[in-house]
């Protein structure tokens, strides 16, 4: 399948791209196609690819002369771009604990669901999740797929601090805080492991188009797996999927 997109200039170096509004599993999948493809060109110039819900960035380290050329060769691509790719996905499995401690807002989703609090976390934990953007914080992953039963507003008055680890709903998504910061997502719970290092040469080990996936786990399992994540030697559970 493919769509009208749309390229536009974005500073002097990149050129944006874009796909129909929306979030949506088959407009993420022909993004992630389209990257993979450039990739596989080495085209002269182009020194990095930024995707987002239904966008492509693409920048170069040169100036862009004649713009109608550089979309035309793009375009070229894009019309080519099922031709000899292949990649892998991976689904990833993260440990939350949903227990009070954590989960500062779930009483209050809870109540405004009608539904208990059980009922909220066997929801959320029940649920197969794709990675659609990274960002806002290095390593925060907007993740599509939330339940309807889950789809609840971003609070009002955002939180100054909000911990790392948490887990937490926005409108219709899930997302995880890599780190500590103000936040203003509805807080259900918490992973102690690491999301976002830079000292490691892939600092966020989930890509665009990867799968997420939530175990709930106790307080106590929770301190067990931070013990290992703070000394180096948890191994995250992971398997490749079919791209």
């Amino acid at each position: 399948m493919s769509y009208k997109l749309t390229y536009k200039p974005f500073g002097e170096r990149s050129v944006l791209i874009e796909w129909p509004l929306g979030i949506d599993e088959n407009i993420l999948s022909d993004i992630i196609v389209f990257k993979e493809k450039i990739k596989t060109k080495n085209i002269k110039g182009i020194v990095e690819l930024r995707s987002s819900f239904n966008s492509l960035l693409v920048i170069y380290d040169i100036f862009i002369d004649i713009f109608e050329d550089v979309v035309f060769t793009l375009n070229q691509l894009y019309l080519q771009k099922k031709q000899d790719i292949s990649f892998s996905l991976k689904q990833w499995k993260i440990p939350v604990c949903y227990e009070d401690t954590f989960a500062v807002d779930l009483k209050e989703v809870a109540n405004e669901k009608g539904i208990s609090k059980e009922s909220i976390v066997e929801i959320h934990s029940n649920t197969v999740y794709t990675v659609y953007f990274i960002g806002f914080l290095p390593g925060f992953m907007y993740l599509g797929g939330l339940n309807e039963k889950l789809y609840t507003p971003r609070k009002s008055t955002p939180r100054l601090k909000v911990l790392k680890g948490t887990v937490a709903i926005g409108g219709g998504q899930t997302g995880i805080y890599p780190s500590e910061s103000p936040g203003g997502w509805n807080i259900i719970g918490n992973s102690p492991i690491e999301f976002f290092n830079p000292q490691k040469k892939l600092p966020c080990f989930a890509n665009v188009g990867d799968k997420i996936v939530f175990k709930p786990i106790s307080l106590k399992e929770y301190m067990d797996i931070k013990t290992l994540v703070d000394a180096g030697v948890y191994q995250l559970e992971s398997e490749i999927i079919d791209d």
